[in-house]
């Protein structure tokens, strides 16, 4: 039987879709920024269907907090790096997929080169800051970008970048025009995720892709899915779209490159203070030394050193309590202490040596399971 290939053949007997619609999905490269709790359903569901490209861009490495959620990995990939890993048990599952990965996170100055090779892209990232430059990076190459995101139990999806029948075209910045500060959003490492959650939203990206590249069923063009699991409702926001938002995307190459993605929301490019978990402990020992959780006091996991705790909402008011000459400080991600930080400085400039946990407490336990294992 000519182009049967007995791998596809659920695909094959499926009604307006057959050989022709598994021929584009084989004709197809999709980009997948980042291979974490989105990127893993996404990864393995659309090799699975028979994308004959795909290209991974994540730079991290997987640790143990990341298992109970991105099931592409097990415990003997910690300390691992997650494209390499990924890259190698995908060509295991779909040999006939060509894998291309990028060891690299995504910046203003590798995405356009990037890009530019593939026919969609799916954002699979965790920040604003990847968020609004993927989607000005697609919109200047005129790519489909096919977004996602989960926060504790709730999840959106949503298709930009493409017309839909009224010759309508949103981008993200007509959804989220300007961005936040980065501490005013919590991520998964504060707010917390189910496990499953990503996996659903995750099939839900896959199966946008899919529809983009066979032409079946209804797309979320302009349109933005979100899914509360907690009680299964479902709701699809439209959005309109605008000359407004386009006013805001950088219109060259040149200045895309110029931009600045973290300035504009918010994260701090030089980290002053910040300090490795290494050297958090080590510094936590010397004397004159006192270690505030800025953390609420019911957050997990709860640290098994010397500290106490004041939460960042109450610091203002009880900073004057502070006696020691050498404060350190951490939070869940090093969002909220970089901010306490910030704070104590204005407070005491130079007569006190602060400084903080970067990435936070997970990084500082990530640090130690990976010494474990």
């Amino acid at each position: 039987m000519e182009n049967y290939n007995a791998r596809y053949a659920r695909h094959y007997s499926l009604k307006n879709f057959g050989q022709e619609g598994q021929q584009k999905l084989a004709a197809a490269k999709v980009l997948v920024i980042g291979a974490g709790g989105l990127g893993c359903p996404v990864l393995q569901y659309l090799i699975a269907s028979g994308i004959g490209g795909v290209g991974i861009v994540d730079n991290d490495i997987v640790s143990l907090s990341n298992l109970q959620r991105q099931v592409l990995y097990t415990t003997d990939d910690i300390g691992k790096f997650k494209v390499e890993v990924a890259a190698e048990k995908l060509k295991r599952l779909n040999p006939e997929t060509k894998i291309t990965i990028y060891n690299t996170a995504i910046s203003s100055k590798n995405a356009l080169e990037i890009i530019v090779n593939f026919d969609i892209v799916v954002d699979c990232t965790d920040n604003f800051a990847s968020r609004y430059l993927i989607n000005d990076a697609c919109v200047l190459l005129d790519k489909p970008l096919v977004f996602g995101a989960v926060y504790q139990y709730e999840g959106q999806v949503a298709v930009f970048n493409v017309k839909d029948k009224n010759g309508v075209q949103a981008n993200y910045r007509h959804l989220f025009p300007n961005p936040p500060q980065s501490d005013e959003v919590q991520n998964c490492n504060e707010g917390g995720v189910l496990g499953v959650l990503p996996g659903i939203i995750g099939v839900m990206q896959a199966t946008e892709v899919i529809k983009l590249l066979t032409k079946i069923g209804e797309v979320l063009l302009n349109k933005l899915l979100t899914y509360n699991l907690l009680n299964n409702e479902i709701f699809i926001l439209e959005i309109i779209g605008g000359s407004a938002a386009y006013n805001l995307i950088p219109k060259t190459e040149i200045a895309f490159k110029a931009m600045d993605y973290d300035w504009l929301c918010g994260i701090s490019v030089t980290e002053t203070g910040a300090l490795s978990p290494a050297d958090f402990v080590r510094k936590s020992t010397i004397s004159d030394t006192i270690v505030i959780d800025v953390r609420e006091k019911y957050e997990l996991p709860k640290a098994d050193f010397r500290c106490i705790n004041i939460p960042l909402s109450e610091l203002s008011i009880k900073m004057d309590a502070i006696n020691e000459k050498n404060i350190l400080l951490f939070c869940q991600s090093g969002k909220r202490s970089l901010k306490a930080a910030a704070i104590l400085t204005e407070k005491f400039g130079t007569t006190k040596t602060i400084r903080h946990l970067k990435d936070g407490i997970m990084a500082l336990q990530d640090k130690y399971n990976e010494q474990d294992n």
